[in-house]
């Protein structure tokens, strides 16, 4: 999960590029008001479209985005001293460009405490994917092992001990911020005699 913030300077535009689930916190730093009340407007759009999809009245505000594409934010303040008032519109938007998903398993890895591929996860670069879900199997079909977060794996262990080398079945469901449903199910390789200086990998 990324966390970005973002201040409200005048005539400066600020994006961002990133993966969902991104939290992004929008502050409107607003100086030398007086005896004028400001009032915050927050717009967010999706780029290219007039119509915000979400509005906000706060001076510091945060919106986690979920879906992949482009955004922009815009700030608008109305400062009010009795009848008069004043209006500012932000010059540059801030955008926010979020990318398509992205979700790979590798075959093999080799828990043997060596340091190298003892965890079997997923693959580096993942991005965007706003839920998750991955089991491991026997292939007797019960349950060894669950883990929800992209970041955790397996380590070749049920009940605390390691299980032996072999094939075991993998399932996973997860979705990106694209609205992509992965259904993975693949056999996954247990080696430990094999060693990351013997020239094998995660695959």
């Amino acid at each position: 999960m990324y966390v970005v913030e973002a201040n409200g300077n005048e005539g400066e535009m600020v994006s961002f590029d990133g993966s969902a689930p991104m939290v992004a916190t929008f502050t409107a730093n607003v100086e030398d008001e007086g005896e004028y009340v400001p009032h915050y407007e927050w717009q967010f759009a999706r780029q290219g479209e007039t119509t915000p999809f979400l509005i906000r009245y706060e001076a510091e505000t945060q919106y986690t985005f979920q879906e992949s594409g482009s955004f922009t934010i815009t700030l608008m303040v109305s400062f009010v001293h009795g009848t008069d008032t004043l209006e500012y519109v932000q010059d540059s938007p801030f955008v926010v460009s979020i990318s398509e998903s992205k979700l790979e398993v590798p075959n093999t890895f080799t828990p043997n405490g060596d340091g190298a591929n003892d965890i079997f996860r997923v693959k580096e670069g993942y991005q965007s994917i706003v839920s998750f879900d991955a089991r491991i199997f026997d292939r007797w079909g019960k349950l060894l092992f669950r883990w929800q977060n992209l970041d955790e794996g397996w380590d070749g262990k049920s009940g605390g001990r390691d299980v032996p080398d072999g094939a075991y079945y993998l399932h996973i469901k997860a979705r990106g911020a694209d609205g992509r449903n992965y259904n993975i199910k693949k056999v996954i390789n247990i080696l430990r005699g094999y060693t990351e200086a013997a020239g094998t990998g995660g695959g």
